[in-house]
């Protein structure tokens, strides 16, 4: 009592923050009782027959269910792998640049995609790939016939996992350069007194003092392995590519508001959140037990 005397006034600051909060991200939760019932918009939540698990059995009994499952984990394992391992590489290579204009300049050009929405980036894509687009006018300059990428199921999915990659390592290739400007450089010049070049120093010196910065990355990444990228998707699919792009996320979306089933749209999405919690709390624990890392 007497601590909380003391920081009355910094809790009266964390107020404000505290409340919305509460209003934006539990305040919702209450609507995860339609996962369990048969949810009607005019009948509300405490009028909706109550159904248990009957949502549940029938969405999992669905045909489309389980390769919506497989799509949502290819993809997300995919962009999980990619977004550690390519900025990781960009990051040691940048730090190798002896210029440092240029280096400036390459980190500014690949972290501006960052910045773009999917809105802007989903409609330059589609027309890059589309089969009158630049990449299908290089493949008739070569001579070479024209690929139907954005309705073919094995390319649209390597152009989700590519563009996103692309989109979004400039954020953690820069993480990741404030990591390797963390080392201390004494351990640099110790290693080069005794013989070591740059291919060793990096083993020895460099990815050792990144692994706490690459292990949280991972963790953070590791939550949302079941979030494929619902916005980027959505904006770029179409009927023709379901097969091999249709993710848990566009799955709940087309089935609360194109079907109005928002009890088994809301059994999934309660589904999916009940996973990431449980995949976080393992992730963080093992960091912790077995790298001694903690994120808090």
């Amino acid at each position: 009592m007497r601590t909380l005397k003391k920081e009355y006034l910094l809790h009266l600051m964390l107020l404000p923050g505290v409340i919305v909060t509460l209003i934006y991200a539990y305040g919702p939760m209450v609507g995860l009782v339609m996962a369990f019932q048969q949810f009607e918009p005019l009948s509300g939540f405490f009028h909706s027959e109550f159904v248990g698990f009957e949502n549940f059995q029938y969405v999992f009994g669905l045909p489309d269910f389980k390769q919506v499952m497989w799509n949502t984990l290819v993809i997300s394992v995919f962009k999980m792998v990619l977004h550690l391992l390519v900025p990781l590489i960009l990051a040691l290579l940048l730090n190798e640049v002896t210029r440092k204009w240029f280096s400036r300049f390459v980190q500014s050009a690949i972290f501006l995609p960052f910045f773009l929405s999917w809105t802007v980036l989903g409609g330059v894509i589609i027309e890059l790939f589309s089969l009158s687009g630049p990449v299908n006018g290089l493949l008739t300059a070569f001579h070479l016939e024209p690929i139907m990428f954005m309705l073919d199921n094995d390319w649209f999915r390597g152009i989700i996992i590519g563009s996103d990659v692309w989109k979004g390592m400039g954020y953690n290739m820069i993480v990741m350069l404030a990591a390797i400007a963390g080392i201390n450089a004494n351990l640099y010049e110790a290693a080069e007194v005794d013989g070591a070049g740059k291919w060793k120093q990096m083993l020895h010196i460099t990815l050792p003092g990144m692994a706490p910065i690459v292990i949280l990355l991972a963790v953070l990444s590791l939550g949302g392995i079941l979030n494929a990228g619902f916005e980027q998707i959505l904006i770029m699919y179409n009927p023709t590519v379901y097969e091999g792009s249709d993710i848990i996320d566009t799955f709940v979306y087309r089935l609360g508001m194109f079907s109005q089933q928002f009890g088994p749209a809301a059994a999934v999405g309660l589904f999916k959140s009940v996973i990431s919690l449980v995949l976080v709390s393992v992730t963080y624990y093992a960091a912790y037990k077995y790298n001694n890392y903690r994120i808090f």
